[in-house]
């Protein structure tokens, strides 16, 4: 799955535990028209892929969804879902690219209509 916005925030890297598990959080502002607010996590390696992404960026995450269960000490259930992050690029340099461009399009005089022999036509001599 994908999601597309702009950085509305990029945190710190946390480390928690014994293990050094490191997590970190960006938040993506989506562009619809209700825009939704996105905290999308990165951990371990991944978080070094923030370090080149700025507040104001136009990107897009590649995600996957995370859910698990936990049972707390009177016994009950609860889930938690999560979004985790694993690749980030940038929208900006993908239409920036020389290949994503769009062609000028030529004035509308340059599209006059011609008859076969190159000539202007005249509609205002209509067959019927």
């Amino acid at each position: 799955m994908e999601v597309q916005g702009t950085i509305k925030l990029i945190g710190e890297t946390q480390t928690f535990g014994n293990n050094g598990f490191r997590k970190r959080e960006v938040v993506v502002t989506t562009e619809e028209q209700y825009p939704q607010h996105l905290m999308i996590e990165f951990v371990q390696d991944k978080t070094e892929l923030l370090n080149n992404f700025q507040v104001g960026q136009p990107v897009k995450i590649s995600i996957n969804l995370r859910g698990r269960e936990w049972v707390n000490p009177q016994g009950e259930t609860k889930y938690f879902n999560s979004i985790q992050g694993w690749r980030i690029e940038s929208l900006a340099q993908q239409q920036d690219a020389p290949g994503n461009q769009i062609p000028p399009v030529p004035p509308m005089d340059q599209f006059e209509p011609m008859d076969k022999q190159g000539e202007e036509e005249d509609f205002d001599d209509l067959p019927f």
